[in-house]
């Protein structure tokens, strides 16, 4: 139901209130850093608002009458609501700015993130960053439900219902052990439909990386890629298991570097497959991203990748 509206402004209780404490509308006025000409036809607008006389006026100032005490003892309560009201609001807003709850995909939260975050706390000091770890298809699903006010994602489309902004490109790079007969092939790189037609070590089915892939192949060969040999969630997992000879897998080149120069796998190209990719910030169309969540953006923008 709406506020009466003679009661819906309380700025001039308030300057009622003042009289009322401090015993003359000049020291209210004084208290409020208005003119005593301001406070007084404020004090005659409220009076006219309420049809009552407030203060009773002559040469030596302005008292409250026994109507103007009545309605300030009833306003008192009032204010005091207001007040309570606003440091409620007040400290809601300082604890959501001091907690920025943050969602991101395994291959940004494990070789992105701790850079950006290392600039984002070198000028956010009093933010701190809770970090949940998903694929990306449920990363867009936390920020969608409030869980996550910002997330980062990998995958080829920008989730729908989403804010989505581009933060940093990436390469998918194809991984195999050492003596892998792919191997031959050399800088030439493996044909794209031997790759789909050949089962991989792959992540979940949520995961950016695997619907980056999928995608790719199924544009340039026109079928679907076999069923993959091994789902894991694990990067390191996977990794592990190439290196071990279980087969071949794609993955980030952010997240293969270190392999790569260990000489544990060996990347090829693949031939005529475009697998560069954008990685993505997402956020709600109806929340504000506040001054945390966009100062993380700049850092996350600010900062090259880099792939070892």
């Amino acid at each position: 139901m709406p506020l009466p509206r003679r009661v819906s402004d309380l700025a001039p209780f308030e300057l009622l209130l003042a009289v009322a404490r401090l015993g003359s509308l000049g020291a209210a006025a004084r208290d409020h850093g208005i003119s005593q000409p301001a406070a007084s036809s404020r004090m005659r607008q409220l009076e006219r608002r309420l049809g009552l006389t407030l203060l009773d006026r002559s040469p030596r100032g302005s008292t409250l009458t026994p109507e103007g005490a009545l309605v300030a003892d009833w306003a008192r309560a009032a204010t005091e609501a207001a007040a309570a009201l606003e440091a409620g609001i007040g400290s809601l807003a300082r604890a959501a700015h001091a907690r920025l709850p943050v969602a991101a995909s395994l291959t940004v939260a494990e070789y992105l993130l701790p850079h950006w975050l290392a600039r984002f706390h070198a000028v956010a000091r009093d933010t701190a960053v809770s970090l949940t770890t998903l694929n990306s298809e449920d990363v867009a699903a936390a920020v969608r439900s409030g869980a996550a006010r910002l997330g980062f994602v990998e995958g080829p489309e920008d989730p729908a219902g989403l804010v989505s902004r581009t933060v940093a490109r990436d390469t998918l790079t194809l991984i195999v052990p050492p003596g892998h007969p792919w191997t031959r092939y050399g800088a030439e790189g493996v044909p794209a439909a031997e790759l789909a037609a050949t089962p991989l070590i792959t992540r979940e089915a949520g995961s950016g990386t695997r619907r980056h892939l999928d995608r790719a192949l199924r544009l340039h060969t026109g079928e679907e890629p076999v069923p993959p040999l091994l789902e894991l969630s694990s990067t390191t997992a996977i990794k592990t298991a190439v290196g071990e000879g279980v087969g071949p897998a794609v993955l980030s080149s952010l997240a293969s570097a270190g392999d790569v120069a260990a000489g544990s796998v060996v990347p090829l190209p693949v031939r005529g497959l475009d697998l560069t990719r954008r990685l993505r910030a997402v956020h709600r169309p109806d929340r504000p991203l506040g001054e945390a969540a966009r100062t993380l953006l700049d850092c996350a923008r600010e900062l090259p990748v880099s792939h070892g």
